[in-house]
């Protein structure tokens, strides 16, 4: 164990990084495992603004476990993505994310993608009398997100995605800090890169720094970690943190409908299940595919 003095990082999140783990990151055999921290100097960081219940209030959805899929693949154009966010917006997902190659390509551009897809969540909560909600990827510069940012309060984006291992961690937390007034969902895209044990980095860092979700691989997906490492990680961001909110888990990658109540089952209702590519292998039944996501998961809910 190292014992460090608060005083050395000034309770400013940059330094703070800098402190656990800078030049010893160079190190090839240290590993960054946990760090354990009085309230005080918790509550010097933003932690989540929104929480599980206020994830849960924007989309009407309690005693169970929310939803979520991605929009994929790269390629399309924002007017076809739109319709995708449309069908699953019908089908009753809760939240519609952007994938996190998503970014402001020339075949899908941030503000016309973000507008056409607000367009269709929309109109979809208007036919169905149910409320979806499009999650766009921040993603670029600080100019740049500073920008999207602006676009999204515009256009009434209630809910963003991050990478803050891509954009920086100290950026995602100066935003939320700064009154970003939209719940973040945090992706776990570059993490891989460091050496520092899931559990901390998902399960601790990013709702410390103000992440309301955190997506992460689950157990027995495409990049799965330990079933263990997935509950210990999934139980920091829950847990009472001094007054700080809890974050949601969400597990996430390869994920299939037909393990909707395994999960469940393993993480309760206090969980958003990410099912993306394997929706759309449905084809021409993606409505109804995902339809059936939507229903194992109000039926296999915990009670």
């Amino acid at each position: 164990m190292i014992r460090l003095a608060r005083a050395t990082t000034g309770d400013d999140p940059a330094q703070w990084l800098n402190m656990l783990f800078g030049n010893t990151s160079l190190q090839s055999d240290v590993l960054l495992v946990d760090v354990a921290m009085p309230d005080e100097q918790v509550a010097a960081f933003v932690g989540p603004q929104f929480g599980g219940a206020g994830l849960r209030a924007l989309v009407d959805g309690y005693n169970r476990p929310l939803t979520c899929t991605a929009l994929k693949p790269q390629g399309l154009s924002a007017t076809q993505l739109a319709e995708y966010c449309r069908i699953f917006a019908r089908a009753g997902i809760d939240f519609i994310k952007d994938d996190h190659g998503l970014a402001n390509q020339r075949y899908a551009p941030f503000a016309e993608r973000v507008a056409r897809c607000q367009a269709a969540v929309t109109e979809a909560a208007a036919e169905t009398g149910r409320r979806s909600l499009y999650v766009p990827n921040l993603i670029g510069g600080p100019r740049a997100i500073a920008e999207q940012v602006r676009i999204c309060h515009d256009l009434g984006v209630q809910v963003v995605m991050i990478e803050p291992m891509l954009v920086g961690l100290p950026l995602l937390h100066e935003l939320v800090a700064d009154g970003l007034d939209m719940a973040v969902m945090a992706h776990p895209a570059f993490a891989g890169a460091l050496r520092i044990a899931p559990e901390l980095l998902f399960g601790k860092i990013f709702r410390l720094f103000g992440a309301d979700a955190v997506i992460y691989p689950n157990y027995g997906g495409r990049f799965s970690y330990s079933q263990q490492t997935c509950l210990d990680l999934a139980n920091h961001l829950r847990r009472p943190w001094s007054a700080h909110k809890d974050a949601l888990p969400v597990p996430a990658g390869g994920m299939q409908v037909d393990r909707v109540q395994e999960m469940i089952d393993v993480y309760g209702n206090d969980t958003i299940l990410l099912i993306g590519g394997s929706l759309y292998m449905a084809g021409d039944a993606l409505y109804e595919r995902s339809r059936t996501f939507v229903e194992n998961v109000q039926k296999g809910a915990k009670l």
